[in-house]
């Protein structure tokens, strides 16, 4: 090993950072530089394998500190509730991030390109939420209701609810979202039923349903795409 690489290894994460940009950084070392104080037996680069450590994020990797709640980050010595706070805004502001750039790229006639930009807001949801989106003529968005927020498993959805939404918003189109907390985007025969149930009434009032997302764990599935619409 040279001497600028041994050097390289051995710099503290904000030194690292101002020689060799923020590439450079292993997560613990990012992590290192918000946290920036450590304590008497812990370096802030420990603090933050800690806190890759967690269950969350072990299982979801970084993205997984949107899941982790203050009281488990407040558990890892030295990180009180400041510390647990600007990590919570971390995530906060890494998922909206991800869907600014998303955004860019959305076409509601696309069903990956709706996928991608609601993916951050609803993959990390521990309980199944349905949206439903409301479209002009021109398949622009008019607006988004939250319709329910269910169990784990499931999430109670009345047809009447939405097309009392539609109505309100004079939507020509409508489209369904939601989520598996499990994270297997694979539709339930409850989806299948409910879905085949509000296409059937939005025929008859002339408001079609173009399409339902289920979003899991970094992927989806259409109903567009697999042919049940």
């Amino acid at each position: 090993m040279n001497k600028d690489s041994y050097a390289a290894e051995n710099d503290m994460p904000y030194e690292k950072f101002l020689r060799l940009g923020s590439s450079a950084l292993t997560e613990a070392e990012l992590l290192a530089i918000i946290i920036r104080t450590g304590t008497k037996d812990l370096k802030p680069v420990e603090i933050g394998h800690k806190i890759l450590s967690l269950p969350s994020v072990k299982s979801y990797g970084l993205s997984g500190l949107y899941h982790v709640t203050l009281k488990e980050l407040m558990g890892i010595k030295g990180i009180g509730q400041v510390k647990a706070v600007k990590l919570k805004c971390l995530a906060e502001l890494s998922m909206r991030m991800a869907m600014t750039t998303a955004k860019k790229e959305l076409r509601f006639l696309n069903p990956s390109s709706v996928a991608n930009y609601y993916m951050e807001k609803l993959r990390h949801e521990k309980k199944e939420r349905v949206m439903l989106l409301l479209l002009d003529s021109k398949e622009q968005l008019l607006g988004e209701e939250l319709l329910s927020i269910g169990t784990v498993s499931s999430s109670p959805l009345s047809p009447r609810e939405v097309f009392v939404a539609a109505l309100k918003k004079e939507a020509v189109h409508i489209m369904l979202l939601h989520n598996h907390p499990s994270g297997d985007p694979i539709p339930s025969s409850e989806d299948i039923r409910v879905t085949e149930d509000i296409k059937e009434i939005g025929g008859m009032m002339d408001i079609p349903l173009i399409d339902h997302i289920i979003i899991g764990d970094n992927k989806y599935m259409s109903f567009r795409e697999a042919g049940l619409l």
